[in-house]
């Protein structure tokens, strides 16, 4: 990806936890624009609370024991990809559970919702986010 120009800015990325996970371990199953955006050393890249919350919560319950070992030191490994970190807010949970459109995934709302709240593109594969009204890159 090129160095932001006028015509386009950087931009404010929140990745998806499949995205985060992907970028980490099997960078080859990202989309070659998603691949790009989150290499673009000009964009600024977000990981969401709500990420860690879902990688915890899938580790205990047996559906992704390979991410054990990265929960240790999760914290660092964002921190050293250049990543920012997001916390949850109040507005966020308020946003993420009053959105009418179907979706279970408790995870996948309050990061639609932080992407709108907060002004980001959200780097997902998933398609039942395109009904949300918040930005997507894939």
């Amino acid at each position: 990806m090129k160095a932001a120009t006028p015509e386009s800015p950087p931009l404010r990325l929140l990745l998806d936890t499949h995205a985060l996970l992907w970028w980490l371990a099997e960078p080859e199953r990202l989309s070659s624009q998603a691949y790009a955006a989150i290499a673009a050393t000009d964009n600024q890249v977000t990981v969401s609370a709500a990420s860690a919350w879902e990688l915890a919560t899938k580790v205990r319950i047996g559906k992704l024991s390979v991410a054990a070992q990265l929960l240790d030191d999760l914290p660092q490994v964002i921190s050293s990809q250049g990543f920012a970190m997001l916390p949850i807010t109040f507005s966020d949970g308020l946003r993420a559970g009053s959105y009418p459109q179907a979706h279970r995934d408790p995870f996948d709302r309050l990061l639609a919702a932080q992407a709108e709240l907060h002004a980001f593109t959200l780097v997902s594969v998933d398609p039942a986010l395109k009904d949300f009204p918040c930005r997507l890159l894939w």
